[in-house]
């Protein structure tokens, strides 16, 4: 009895280590947000009843106490205009710096560097953006965000948008939120072109922008797909989804859609920072572009996508015959969509397909209809087996006819003596010569007659 336990207690602890050394943890994504600051002169300007440093600080506060609650966050400050001060006719386009680089629970240094900025210079936005780019370390599992607040547009001649489409061809993926503290609207369009401008006209705009901009930043944001049938209700479900995003053209999520117990389009988590090219898989696919979500809400995505089925089933054959294949194609066209299986069922976007069925000889269905909800069964007669036996070794073709026409349904292997092939029912003839005769008139033509589920002796 001792030993017996010896050996499960050795079992069970080189199960617990092999399970151990196999099993590897999914790292969580972890998501950095530099914060650009801005320093500049212009930020002692009052706004409101305070000024607009003031303001800014206080929210900078606030934001980093409900940042350094969360997991998987981490931090940065890069700030500019605030190492030299600005005079009439000379300004320091270099005044930007990483201040406090990444790093985990660095909120109270971000806090204490804001705390001690005193503004006094320019505003060298464009150059900030081009060293925020070399500010996030080498990372496989990070998000990266930009967020720029300023209250004013670039002042050293340089380009921001040109900046941003830099960095976007080094395949840094990192996409600025800019707020904008009591700017002109137009002011502000200048910076649609490196990210998402916002309008920060009172306090309160200020604080409300900052908590959707965070909200997006750190993927509060959720989406339900319909997929609507004819009657306009959102029950089509059971297809893939790939969301890609559509300017780098990366596969950035794949679900399996659902309804969930409500027998409503289950909730999904998307990061919203991407603009996306969604690809419904159904057959055919259907694709939709340009999607853009609301950060921090419930977003439904709607298309229209009725499904009905179509069966194929030879009679009386049970599962036999599988390997005959069905090539689908959309009406008029000559893109195969699908190559189904005989004896199988499968799901196609409501309307009007051709179809050819890989059998000898083969089968033509124009104008088949895939109706809402329903099941268009298919059904071809059991083919029968036609064994064909050639004295020697010749080249053979097997015809039928339609409309009083000799019609070619396959030819025979050269290499063989004896030949088993399925025929759908009905009559054929064999055209046969010795490969070694070189004379036409050795040709021999022989009729048979296939039944379903039957086989027919053919002796040339």
């Amino acid at each position: 009895m001792k030993l017996i336990l010896t050996k499960l207690s050795v079992l069970v602890m080189f199960l617990c280590a092999t399970y151990s050394g196999n099993s590897q943890a999914v790292e969580p994504e972890i998501t950095r947000i530099l914060f650009i600051f801005d320093g500049s002169n212009s930020m002692n300007g009052q706004w409101q009843e305070q000024t607009k440093i003031k303001v800014a600080k206080k929210l900078m506060y606030q934001t980093m106490d409900e940042l350094s609650v969360l997991d998987n966050v981490q931090v940065g400050l890069r700030l500019y205009g605030h190492q030299t001060r600005i005079y009439k006719g000379q300004q320091d386009c270099n005044d930007t710096k990483l201040e406090v680089p990444f790093a985990p629970d660095n909120y109270n240094k971000i806090k204490q560097k804001i705390n001690s900025l005193q503004p006094k210079g320019t505003t060298p936005i464009a150059r900030s953006l081009e060293y925020a780019g070399e500010d996030f370390p080498p990372c496989d599992n990070c998000r990266d965000v930009i967020i720029l607040i300023t209250d004013g547009i670039e002042a050293c001649d340089e380009d921001p948008c040109a900046v941003a489409k830099m960095l976007r061809e080094k395949g840094i993926e990192v996409r600025p939120y800019v707020i904008g503290i009591a700017m002109d609207m137009e002011s502000l369009k200048g910076f649609q072109c490196i990210g998402k401008a916002y309008d920060a006209s009172t306090e309160e705009s200020f604080r409300d922008v900052m908590k959707v901009v965070m909200s997006e930043a750190l993927n509060n944001t959720t989406v339900q797909v319909n997929l609507m049938n004819l009657k306009n209700q959102p029950i089509e479900t059971d297809v893939t989804l790939s969301f890609y995003d559509q300017k780098t053209g990366k596969l950035k999520y794949t679900f399996m859609h659902t309804l969930d117990r409500k027998n409503k389009p289950d909730t999904m988590w998307i990061d919203p920072l991407s603009t996306y090219e969604l690809v419904v898989h159904t057959t055919p696919e259907i694709v939709k572009r340009d999607i853009e979500l609301r950060a921090g809400e419930h977003n439904t995505i709607q298309l229209d996508a009725p499904q009905g089925g179509l069966e194929f089933k030879i009679i009386g054959a049970g599962n036999s015959y599988t390997d005959i294949k069905c090539v689908i194609r959309k009406d008029g066209e000559i893109v195969t969509i699908n190559s189904q299986r005989m004896n199988s069922s499968d799901t196609y976007i409501v309307g009007t397909y051709d179809v050819e069925i890989l059998c000898l000889p083969r089968i033509y269905m124009e104008d088949v209809k895939v109706e809402q909800s329903k099941t268009n069964r298919i059904q071809i007669q059991q083919p029968g087996l036609a064994n064909i036996n050639t004295p020697f070794f010749g080249v053979a073709q097997i015809f039928t006819e339609v409309n009083g026409k000799r019609v070619w349904v396959c030819n025979l292997d050269q290499d063989k003596l004896n030949y088993q092939i399925a025929l759908q029912p009905g009559k054929y003839t064999v055209v046969y010569r010795p490969v070694r005769k070189k004379s036409a008139a050795y040709s021999v033509s022989k009729d048979f007659t296939v039944t379903p589920g039957a086989a027919v002796e053919v002796n040339l």
